[in-house]
């Protein structure tokens, strides 16, 4: 392509995105906030089927209303904007409908209430996922209002179990093919070139003691965290008195005087034989946001050592405090730091009683990885570091987990990954470079698909956090991004092998 002519569809596209801005800012960017705020207050956590179906058919209405094409594809809603020509391409919008779980004592209001207040909507999946998934709906229909003619057909998929097991996807592409091309918008900007590998570490054993103990109480329980992807806001452990009268206040004393790390905070109540002990943290996005957070359960694990009878509630805070050591997973031997990838991320997630085995407890390390070490190759590290663990301390652990998550890269000289770069770049001003993801998102379940937002670099990400919100502006800011993307993708030919320079 000569240059004048490349010059000359940069310039019919910039008008024709105007063209669809102008649109949306006239009528559908007022429908944006009430949309989300409505669809905010279906309580779509995993395993909630009730929740998922009234939201579905929330999206099924909805997609009626505004003059599209829906349907029920069973765990995916299927929703179409037609091209305005025959046998058209598919772009493909991927969104999930569904969140992760809550803690209602946590939340400073109800988190699927849809909150409206000081420029932010507020709710579980404001940012993550349910923000995007109006966006896409209202670009959409400012495009289809506009009047310019589409060279493909928008396909808006809405999954429903992204969070809680991201089977949806693979059952829904037995009987349906894919988009020939998808933009996942449950990540950052400007696009998201790699995704590291999402694993987990998980250490099983009862909380009893071991030996002869020498501490006047016993642990009766330990918990921490909501899931492995989210960075625990609070941890408790309980102690019971054995021996003799109860005499919590020295021990509470002590307690007082530890210097937490940096934005944890302790509680504890003394009733009778009992103490509670809780440390509260904030909560983040383990992948995206891991730096964000303020682990409550390596508060706890700090706190404690040394504090705590030998035995299985000491062997996993003992465990805690060495993944916990940093980020990266340099206390598990993992000091992998690639120029592109960077580091690992390692959230110590959570600690509850084993599903499959009731008499033990169980703690989780979510471990976002990077290449060159595969799942398997992790695992066997993994499940040797912790042998040793576990051998010096006399110590019976189970090890498990999770290691079949695979890492995703694109080249960024791809032609799709370029023309984001540059609808970005016209969009906002700002040319920025592509990133490198802790996230794993719908990319790695549909086949040519890639992340392109909606969530801006530099800011912190709320998606996981309590309280979690979005900016008003960000979600409009967001919404013209994704006009300018999708008018200069639908209204040009098929990119053929899009993710090839």
């Amino acid at each position: 392509m000569n240059s004048l002519l490349a010059l000359l569809l940069a310039t019919t596209v910039t008008t024709n995105a105007a063209k669809v801005a102008s649109e949306y800012d006239r009528v559908q960017s007022a429908q944006l906030v009430p949309m989300l705020s409505e669809v905010l207050r279906f309580p779509t956590i995993g395993g909630d089927d009730e929740a998922r179906r009234n939201q579905q058919a929330w999206l099924l209405r909805t997609a009626k209303d505004l003059g599209f094409v829906a349907r029920d594809a069973g765990p995916v809603t299927e929703i179409d904007l037609p091209a305005t020509v025959d046998n058209a391409p598919i772009l493909g919008l991927v969104v999930h409908g569904d969140v992760q779980p809550v803690d209602l004592d946590a939340w400073t209001f109800p988190p699927f209430g849809g909150k409206v207040s000081d420029g932010f909507v507020y709710g579980r999946g404001a940012a993550d996922d349910k923000g995007p998934m109006i966006q896409a709906l209202l670009s959409m229909k400012a495009l289809e209002q506009s009047g310019i003619a589409r060279t493909h057909t928008i396909r808006l998929l809405v999954g429903s179990d992204e969070e809680s097991g991201s089977t949806d996807m693979a059952e829904y592409l037995k009987s349906h093919q894919p988009p020939d091309y998808s933009l996942v918008l449950d990540s950052e900007f400007p696009v998201v070139v790699g995704e590291k590998a999402w694993n987990s570490l998980t250490l099983s054993t009862p909380l009893r003691e071991r030996g002869t103990s020498t501490k006047p109480y016993v642990v009766s329980t330990l918990t921490a965290g909501l899931g492995a992807s989210i960075v625990p806001d609070n941890a408790e452990i309980d102690l019971m008195w054995t021996k003799g009268t109860a005499n919590w206040p020295p021990f509470e004393a002590a307690l007082k005087k530890f210097k937490l790390p940096e934005g944890r905070r302790l509680v504890t109540l003394a009733k009778g034989k009992l103490l509670r002990i809780v440390v509260y943290g904030k909560s983040a996005h383990a992948g995206v946001n891991l730096t964000g957070g303020r682990n409550a359960l390596v508060g706890l694990a700090r706190l404690m050592k040394g504090r705590l009878p030998n035995g299985g509630a000491n062997d996993l805070l003992t465990f805690a405090r060495l993944a916990g050591q940093d980020f990266y997973g340099t206390g598990l031997g993992i000091t992998d730091n690639d120029p592109i990838w960077g580091r690992y991320a390692v959230n110590v997630a959570t600690i509850k009683i084993d599903p499959e085995n009731a008499k033990n407890t169980m703690l989780t390390i979510n471990i976002r990885s990077t290449p060159p070490r595969t799942g398997e190759q992790l695992k066997a590290k993994l499940a040797a570091f912790v042998a040793k663990f576990a051998e010096a301390r006399g110590a019976t652990i189970e090890t498990g987990g999770y290691y079949k998550d695979e890492t995703l890269f694109f080249d960024p000289k791809g032609k799709l990954v370029r023309r984001l770069l540059d609808d970005y770049a016209q969009a906002t001003g700002k040319r920025v470079k592509p990133a490198i993801s802790g996230g794993g998102t719908y990319a790695k379940r549909i086949p040519n698909a890639i992340a392109f937002g909606m969530w801006f670099p530099g800011k912190p990400y709320p998606g996981h956090d309590v309280d979690e919100k979005i900016s008003i502006d960000d979600l409009q800011r967001g919404a013209h991004v994704l006009i300018y993307a999708l008018t200069d993708i639908v209204t040009g030919p098929k990119i053929e092998k899009p993710f090839v320079p």
